[in-house]
């Protein structure tokens, strides 16, 4: 975990409006004190001066860094060590305006477990410090309500959520759309969270829903550390052993290669001058799940240069096989960085000063009096203090500076050959990730199962609400009575790509269709002649030429409606005799629930449609439907559960049938 008191060119380009690309897979943060947000937007400083408030910053930083330290000085990152800096009052900031603030970024890359060790970090930064409100997001945005969606208030989306989602006193605040239905801004919010922190606290499901992702930390992020036995040149074993987490930037050089870096492993001018008379050793190295991944999965040719073990031995070849890609990845990283001058500056006492001055820190005091000498004590002791974590930092931006300082310093074999190394850990991790995965999308099942029903309870509520009392009949004991309601007010509802949704405001005006022109139409396609024109050709012809003109005069709307019954007549008809052979009219429940009575000696005789073709109760038989459905699924899952369950509506099982 590393601090940078000089940060404020480096955040500068990351953090400022002008830079609208954002670096990709980078969590954010930002640290706000409630002594730093001033009574009113307009006041920067009035009961504070610029002097007293930086130090309470730099208080507050060291004692950050103290409290964290203990969980990250072993840590290894994917791609940067975790940093906390003061913010630049000469840098426009993203997250916070013109408020003092601590802040830092981290690239997480691959690594999803850094960016949720970032949050445990957040949360218990919280716990010890209750007087602190936290922003964390990412490149996606409030990373937060996606763990989070299934427990939130409906009004709160991407879109609705800019300056509302805080950490605060170990949970998490979301600020009111009842306070402020308009997006609030900065200060508001954070005002408003440290007068009423109660009422911005969330609820309980949304509470858990976060604290179960962190629950494993910190052992988790000791449990993603990997160690593993390496067969490496000399050279890279030492800079290694005086520094491991540069095996993030190896790695990183390994895995984004392309065909220019490739040239520099081709040649390994730095890291093995001697080619295969260069000395190897075995080294135990330290590195996160992700890049043991990264390595392990990839399939790399090894240089000409570089000495390999027959494949015989299966575990030398393993170790030097990984030794080879991680001694490859420093060569291409180093040379790269080397060529195109891709080396940080690193913090300075004079560029601190510098900020300081900018800052209005001595507050225009004359050098040598005694104010500005107590000024630059405190300056200097904080320095000191923060250079303590901010070394790694500095490291890591000048890693060819570093390397060779390392690689200048007396090294031998005898310095490796004499370790005693442990054995490298379980990698079975690596392929049995399947039951992890399976086991997360059950418990996100899960959760979207509670979602809906608990959803589905408040419709069927409401509706019921709306409906007013039941009927009384003895079905609405299981809510059989609403299967029909609720199939038609589904089949009413409007789809959207949010699901299906009931209009706000529908037209309920009738449809404008004419009927007898649509038969007109449909009678000229299937060229059905009229029994009039029957035994003319000719005029059967002219009679199908003219249907298609579509500027009838008002002296053809008689033939028009007559042409129209005549088809209607003998659709029906033929209709009417292909289902007096079938046994269709006894499958249904009639409108009537009296058995249709016909006139005696009348069974043989042609049938009567409209004498024994009685109205049919379409809510009956969709019940009547739904329950023969649901009974032949004996329990089991079947379409008739899933659609009654994703109406709101439960049966139960049917006990007669065992």
């Amino acid at each position: 975990m590393e601090a940078d008191p000089n940060s404020s060119s480096s955040f500068s380009s990351i953090f400022s409006e002008k830079n609208s690309r954002l670096p990709d897979d980078t969590v954010f943060f930002s640290i706000f004190p409630d002594f730093s947000i001033p009574s009113t937007p307009q006041s920067s400083s009035t009961s504070t001066s610029t002097s007293e408030l930086s130090s309470q910053l730099q208080s507050l930083h060291l004692q950050i860094l103290q409290t964290l330290s203990p969980y990250t000085s072993d840590y290894i990152w994917q791609h940067e060590p975790f940093t906390v800096s003061l913010s630049s009052p000469t840098a426009t900031c993203i997250c916070s305006a013109s408020i003092p603030h601590l802040h830092g970024k981290l690239r997480y890359g691959d690594n999803l477990d850094d960016e949720w060790f970032i949050v445990f970090l957040l949360f218990h930064t919280s716990l010890h410090f209750p007087n602190l409100s936290i922003r964390v997001w990412d490149t996606d945005g409030e990373f937060l309500l996606i763990e989070t969606a299934f427990h939130l208030p409906r009004w709160l989306n991407p879109d609705t959520a800019t300056n509302r989602i805080f950490i605060r006193n170990g949970h998490l605040h979301i600020v009111p759309k009842t306070v402020f239905p308009q997006t609030p801004s900065l200060f508001d919010s954070l005002s408003y969270i440290m007068k009423f922190e109660t009422k911005t606290e969330a609820t309980e499901s949304v509470q858990l829903a976060i604290k179960n992702k962190i629950a494993d930390y910190p052992e988790r992020a000791k449990k993603n550390v990997h160690r593993v036995r390496v067969r490496v040149p000399v050279s890279v074993a030492q800079v290694l052993k005086h520094e491991p987490c540069l095996i993030s930037l190896a790695v990183e050089g390994f895995y984004d290669r392309d065909i220019d870096t490739m040239k520099f492993a081709a040649k390994m001018g730095k890291f093995m001058p001697k080619g295969t008379g260069e000395e190897m050793v075995t080294v135990s190295v330290r590195m996160s799940r992700a890049m043991y991944a990264q390595l392990v999965q990839q399939t790399f040719q090894a240089p000409k240069c570089y000495p390999m073990p027959v494949r015989t031995d299966v575990r030398a070849y393993v170790e030097a096989e990984l030794g080879m890609k991680i001694t490859c990845g420093f060569e291409m990283m180093y040379q790269m960085r080397k060529k195109e001058g891709l080396e940080g500056k690193g913090s300075t006492w004079e560029k601190f000063m510098e900020s300081l001055e900018r800052s209005g820190y001595f507050q225009g005091l004359l050098p040598g009096s005694k104010e500005y000498k107590r000024l630059i004590e405190n300056a200097e002791e904080y320095y000191r203090n923060s250079s303590l974590h901010s070394r790694a930092s500095e490291m890591m931006n000048a890693p060819v500076r570093r390397i060779d300082e390392i690689l200048s310093l007396p090294h031998s074999i005898d310095d490796f050959d004499s370790l005693d190394l442990p054995s490298s850990d379980d990698d079975s991790w690596l392929y049995s990730g399947e039951d992890e995965l399976n086991a997360a999308l059950q418990e996100r099942q899960k959760e979207m199962e509670h979602y809906n029903l608990k959803n589905n309870k408040k419709q069927k509520s409401k509706e019921q609400q709306d409906a007013g009392p039941s009927s009384g009949s003895k079905t609405d004991d299981y809510g059989l009575g609403d299967i029909a309601k609720s199939m038609q007010a589904f089949v009413q509802k409007m789809s959207s790509y949010e699901g299906a949704e009931a209009p706000e405001s529908r037209n309920l005006d009738s449809v404008d269709f004419d009927v007898d022109r649509f038969m007109k139409d449909v009678e000229s396609v299937m060229r059905h002649p009229r029994p009039e024109d029957a035994g003319s050709d000719v005029d059967s012809e002219e009679s199908s030429s003219s249907d298609m003109d579509f500027d009838e005069s008002e002296d053809e709307s008689d033939d028009n409606e007559e042409v129209g019954d005549t088809f209607m007549q003998s659709y029906s008809g033929a209709l009417d005799e292909e289902l007096k052979t079938t046994t269709l009219d006894k499958s249904f429940v009639r409108a009537n629930e009296q058995p249709i009575k016909k006139d005696e000696g009348t069974s043989n005789a042609p049938v009567d449609m409209d004498e024994d073709f009685t109205p049919v109760d379409v809510d009956v038989n969709l019940v009547k439907s739904f329950l023969d459905s649901f009974s032949s699924q004996q329990g089991l899952p079947g379409p008739a559960s899933n659609l009654l369950g994703l109406m709101g509506l439960q049966l139960p099982q049917d006990d007669k049938k065992k």
